[in-house]
């Protein structure tokens, strides 16, 4: 062990050579898409064109001062700042920040945010072994070693922390509208523990709920509306030898519909019918989709020419098969970004509604996406406050952290239920880090009904909601939970 000790730091030191050699190179590979990164995050996205050059500059000065053994203890005690500093961007990206830009390129790329922070800390921990180790070597008290690596653990955490403080996009999400909360419109009953948190809502009928499941989608599970029974069926497809980027599933009337729009393919199968065939296939890409009737379909899709978002009907017995409609989505900057948004059908009425997700805005339809009427929510945001650009490869791309309004949408009969991202006036901080807020907007005519708050359950927020007639279902982490409604609507 003694013999081991003295060349344990030029293992770590190469380790770090290494780790912070890939980063580099790896920036300057996709240097564009760094930078595009960097302008996302909202503690950075102000110095974005600096920081981009910087981390690069100073990864590669640390990895020439490790490879020499003169400079190598400096290197180290970078290597420990640099690692600290990373360290605390996160902590700060994911506890004050409502947005989380992308994680690094590279292998890292693979890890979330809270693994990555973990990485981080075990860095931080072989800096800090090497830095005592070489210290000890030169005979140097203990003391001075632990003022040295706690001054510059402070100057990396101050340095992050003034980032966090001068950051223009820290958006403040207190805005010039007051809610009105009802009383006790929703009261909590069953819970259903479904063991995993990938599952959403695929349908409702009168006596059960369909659930999709983001990791396993041929598989679609039904659970009855008291949340006692449920079953899980096993599609099998008549053709399944394609390129799936994301497939999902739909429950309409008495038939269940799996498609993915980046084949594009849909199949359809009858409930209770394990095999699901192809009733459509390179017919329309898309990226949203509503099935109207067994054989009709409202989807949104993004233009060949320039990307732009729009919306279209799908008919499989139409001649053309396709109608898109162009004008319906209103482009504000970027005709991407700026026109997202979530289409869906209300349950229990024939109408079609897209709400937009970075606008005070929703669209009322009809089936064949005829406009009916289009109403603001409560909040002021009436244009989206989003910075894009179009990358060299066509993509689009966020350049800062975009002022989310509306997040999940569920509709029933002519209410619309959303789930908002932006806080109200006289509203309490503590209750939007333990809640969820749901605002309910008239779909018939401009009306504000009320609002409710969803708690969060274990520190784990709302991920899918549907409303029903009489109940409203929640899935929150692994659990699927049924509110009723107070007043059935």
């Amino acid at each position: 062990m003694k013999k081991a000790l003295p060349i344990l730091p030029v293992i770590i030191a190469y380790f770090f050579v290494l780790l912070f050699c890939y980063a580099g190179i790896s920036k300057m590979l996709d240097f564009e898409n760094f930078q595009v990164q960097l302008a996302q995050s909202p503690l950075l996205s102000a110095f974005a064109g600096l920081i981009s050059y910087s981390v690069i500059i100073v990864e590669l000065i640390i990895v020439l001062l490790l490879c020499i053994k003169s400079t190598r203890l400096i290197g180290l005690y970078l290597s420990l700042g640099i690692m600290i500093s990373f360290t605390v961007y996160i902590y700060l990206i994911l506890n004050y920040s409502d947005f989380v830009p992308c994680s690094c390129g590279g292998i890292l790329e693979k890890l979330g945010w809270t693994e990555h922070m973990i990485f981080n800390i075990v860095c931080v921990l072989i800096a800090f072994a090497g830095i005592y180790i070489l210290e000890q070597q030169k005979r140097r008290k203990l003391n001075r070693t632990l003022i040295c690596t706690g001054a510059g653990s402070l100057i990396s955490v101050g340095m992050v922390i003034a980032l966090f403080l001068s950051s223009e996009n820290i958006i403040k999400k207190e805005n010039n509208f007051t809610r009105r909360f009802l009383l006790h419109p929703i009261i909590e009953g069953k819970a259903l523990d479904l063991g995993i948190n990938s599952y959403y809502f695929a349908g409702v009928d009168d006596g059960k709920i369909y659930l999709g499941n983001s990791t396993a989608p041929l598989i679609l599970t039904s659970v009855d509306t008291a949340l006692m029974k449920s079953s899980a069926m096993k599609i099998r497809l008549d053709k399944s030898d394609y390129n799936y980027r994301n497939l999902q599933v739909q429950v309409s009337g008495s038939y269940y519909y799996l498609y993915d729009g980046s084949v594009p393919v849909i199949y359809r199968g009858a409930l209770g019918d394990s095999l699901a065939q192809t009733i459509s296939y390179r017919d329309a890409y898309f990226t949203q989709l509503v099935v109207r009737d067994s054989g009709k379909f409202a989807i949104r899709t993004q233009s060949r020419q320039n990307q732009q978002y729009m919306l279209g009907t799908l008919d499989l017995n139409g001649t053309p098969k396709l109608k898109l409609q162009p004008t319906i989505l209103e482009k504000q900057i970027d005709g991407v970004f700026d026109s997202d948004g979530k289409l869906i059908e209300s349950w229990g009425a024939k109408q079609l509604i897209y709400t937009y997700s970075y606008r005070n805005q929703f669209l009322v339809m009809d089936h064949d996406l005829g406009i009916v009427k289009k109403f603001n929510t409560i909040d002021t945001t009436t244009r989206a406050k989003i910075e894009t650009r179009q990358l060299s490869n066509g993509n689009h791309k966020m350049t800062a952290p975009p002022l989310l309004v509306n997040k999940m949408v569920t509709g029933n009969g002519q209410l619309l239920f959303i789930q908002s991202n932006l806080m109200g006036k006289y509203e309490s901080a503590k209750a939007w880090k333990s809640s969820a807020i749901v605002d309910v907007y008239r779909t018939d005519r401009q009306e504000y009904v009320g609002s409710f708050y969803i708690p969060n359950r274990k520190e784990n927020a709302i991920s899918h909601m549907l409303a029903t007639d009489k109940y409203l279902y929640v899935l929150i982490g692994n659990e699927l939970i049924r509110y009723h409604f107070r007043m059935p609507l």
